[in-house]
């Protein structure tokens, strides 16, 4: 599996003929290295949405318009269906959602959930996903929270974790989780993109460095294999 971060929290998983968008947020990401005009050119096999907040919906719909399916909990499906997204799935936390792609599992998250115009997006999630024989957590926003550890329990090849701080954990915090979720490789996120986002990523790597985890931190644009 290669892993490209688009900036914030928006990555693009790609296996074999499969390409995965999560938190697709693009147009108004001062970060993002691509346009929404290119994004919509990719042959995407889905878009996966952690919770409603504008800078992780982001473009979702002009994907969900296009045919695109945009699977998230089932506010967020039937929010992405009243607004022209006709393959949306609407789903929650424990389910699985399977595809020719792979698969996604939603599990909790500590943080809120908003659409834009202020309608309710449902409970905020984490996502395990399944594709090309690896497994990718990505935690949306988040705390550190003690069932991380049942989630390292599945056996994780890579960890995705917001360290901004304000919003989301910081560094420090977002450290600790490496100690319950145990993966392979770690790599951080939404931090840098907004002025309150102020967390160090060197700060999460060292620390995850400290317990043998290998720690990518990654510039926008750029791309790792597992």
């Amino acid at each position: 599996m290669n892993i490209r971060f688009l900036g914030h929290s928006a990555f693009l998983l790609h296996s074999g003929e499969h390409r995965v968008l999560l938190d697709p947020f693009l147009s108004h990401n001062p970060k993002s290295p691509v346009t929404l005009r290119e994004a919509l050119e990719w042959k995407l096999s889905a878009v996966l949405i952690s919770h409603a907040h504008g800078d992780h919906w982001g473009d979702a719909l002009e994907f969900g318009k296009a045919g695109v399916p945009i699977v998230g909990t089932a506010e967020i499906g039937g929010y992405a269906q009243k607004h022209g997204a006709a393959n949306a799935v609407g789903m929650n936390i424990g389910g699985t959602y399977s595809a020719e792609w792979g698969s996604v599992y939603l599990t909790p998250a500590w943080h809120s959930s908003s659409f834009p115009d202020g309608t309710y997006g449902g409970m905020p999630t984490g996502l395990v996903i399944e594709m090309g024989g690896k497994r990718v957590y990505f935690a949306g926003d988040t705390c550190l929270f003690s069932d991380m550890r049942l989630i390292g329990d599945r056996g994780l090849d890579a960890a995705i974790l917001p360290v901004g701080d304000h919003y989301t954990m910081g560094p420090e915090e977002a450290g600790r989780c490496l100690d319950l979720l145990r993966p392979k490789v770690a790599i951080p996120m939404h931090y840098g993109t907004f002025p309150a986002l102020t967390g160090d990523p060197q700060v999460f790597a060292a620390a995850g460095r400290a317990l043998g985890v290998d720690v990518r931190v990654l510039e926008p644009g750029d791309t790792t294999e597992l």
